[in-house]
């Protein structure tokens, strides 16, 4: 490829991080607010968190982003540039799944720790904040981590609104050389060292939020053998 059209890929690129990051700063607002919700001692703001979850986890995300793009502005009478279209609809339908994340690592903690707390006479938002999360986002990690995988390759999507993500500009690139498969083998390739990049990240901030807790894995002690064993 010549230099012109790699900057056109690499401007993809720069957009799809962008898109990536801002959705997934959405997504982890709405996943804590909606699954701490969900844990509410009362009923309707568990119903109302639940109502939202079912809603955007039954849904299509690219029918999502074609409804907040196409049908949501002129019905308020503004529009939204494709960024901020794709990141609403993808914040908001990943959230959703996060939400349950969180919920479940939240039921997960030990009932004691709970009664602990309730003991001490920590008020809900105390026992919250100083007992159950720090406990369970460690667990949040390895889910969060395949969600944010699933929401890389959910950026695609927003090509459908002519936004200037790297599979749009693949596909501009593609047609402008008539040759699919080694272009479409590069974009295969970026997704997977992005993807790899954000394993490698999020595992490393599992270890650190584990050891923060006292769960850092223990090292394996070396065997010893005694000797006149004839172990060699």
């Amino acid at each position: 490829m010549t230099s012109g059209l790699w900057e056109r890929v690499l401007d993809g690129v720069w957009v799809t991080i962008q898109l990536l990051v801002l959705s997934a700063l959405l997504a982890t607002a709405v996943s804590f607010v909606v699954g701490i919700a969900r844990t509410h001692r009362l009923w309707i703001v568990r119903f109302l968190a639940g109502f939202y979850t079912e809603v955007f986890r039954g849904t299509s995300a690219l029918v999502m982003i074609f409804w907040v793009f196409f049908v949501l502005p002129p019905a308020f009478g503004w529009q939204l540039v494709p960024l901020w279209a794709g990141t609403l609809a993808l914040g908001l339908t990943y959230g959703a799944y996060g939400s349950e994340i969180v919920r479940g690592a939240l039921a997960a903690v030990d009932p004691a720790q709970r009664e602990g707390g309730i003991a001490l006479s920590f008020t809900p938002w105390q026992r919250m904040r100083l007992i159950l999360l720090p406990q369970a986002v460690p667990e949040m990690i390895p889910p969060f981590s395949n969600l944010l995988i699933e929401l890389l390759k959910g950026t695609a999507l927003v090509s459908i609104m002519g936004m200037g993500d790297l599979a749009f500009s693949a596909n501009l690139v593609r047609l402008a050389l008539q040759e699919s498969a080694e272009i479409y083998t590069y974009i295969l390739l970026i997704y997977f060292v992005i993807a790899f990049l954000l394993t490698r990240s999020m595992r490393g901030l599992e270890k650190k939020l584990k050891a923060g807790v006292g769960k850092a894995p223990k090292k394996k002690a070396a065997v010893r053998v005694p000797e006149g064993s004839g172990v060699s």
